[in-house]
């Protein structure tokens, strides 16, 4: 194992994925802004994450921001990123997600919210966990919601029930937030840290695929997962559930049986 950096702050390597999206490419900007950060764009579309790279590095001057190209919604695309993956991974910001407005399944057969927005962070954090404890002290930042509720753990690809959008959405955010604590409770001890956060309320694809507006700036959405990556709470804390810079209580997190059936659950899809 590599030796561990005691200074987060020098040549950090973080990861962003979902680097397009609105509040992802604000993420991906202001950890680009901080000094000593090299920023990877993992990203499922070339052509815009090549913009994206590029609107960076002219809003920050920080030469050190590429992409990578992976689907968060395989978990073959994930394991094969990792694979290949070289060097350090100091910071994983877990972002991407997907709100599409049809029951929608991956070339596997799993729904796509559910694939994407929870299978995406358990197969990220399983995958680069040697990466992230070869870099320790490492963190990895789950975006999540205040918008969560509903997970049903008998039916979490809607099988059963009326695929809603929003309750999906609302389901895989409640079950980011509890796998926030089950991952934070195996990397105890390890110098690798897990925390979860509602970013802001934005106007983007997402939001209006669930019929919602927004007030806030990608920009102000972005701070708080931003903080949590690169500032030193991000460090010191490990499965905490965070609101505006603010850890809050989080009831799912609480709920330790349930948290444990919901990573088993996710482990059986390899």
């Amino acid at each position: 194992m590599k030796s561990k950096r005691t200074d987060q702050s020098s040549s950090a390597v973080a990861l962003v994925t979902g680097a397009t999206g609105a509040i992802g490419k604000a993420i991906a900007t202001r950890i680009a802004s901080a000094p000593g950060y090299e920023v990877v764009l993992l990203c499922r579309d070339a052509a815009r994450a090549q913009a994206a790279v590029a609107d960076i590095l002219q809003r920050t001057g920080n030469k050190r921001v590429r992409h990578e190209l992976v689907d968060l919604s395989r978990r073959d695309s994930i394991t094969a990123l990792a694979e290949r993956w070289e060097g350090s991974a100091h910071v994983l910001v877990n972002n991407a997600a997907v709100t599409p407005r049809r029951r929608e399944e991956t070339p596997e057969g799993i729904e796509l919210q559910f694939a994407t927005n929870v299978l995406g962070y358990f197969w990220m954090i399983r995958a680069f966990r040697d990466h992230l404890l070869e870099s320790a002290p490492a963190r990895v930042v789950n975006v999540a919601s205040y918008w969560a509720g509903g997970l049903d753990l008998d039916d979490l690809e809607f099988e059963r029930r009326r695929y809603d959008n929003d309750a999906a959405y609302r389901q895989s955010k409640q079950a980011d937030r509890m796998l926030t604590v089950a991952f934070a409770h195996r990397l105890a001890d390890t110098g690798v840290t897990v925390n979860a956060c509602h970013p802001g309320d934005v106007v983007s694809n997402l939001s209006r695929n669930l019929g919602f507006g927004g007030h806030e700036t990608p920009e102000q959405a972005a701070s708080t997962p931003a903080w949590l990556a690169t500032e030193a709470v991000g460090a010191q804390e490990t499965g905490k559930y965070f609101e505006r810079h603010r850890a809050v209580s989080c009831r799912f997190g609480a709920n330790r049986d349930a948290v444990e059936v919901l990573y088993r659950r996710c482990a059986g899809y390899g």
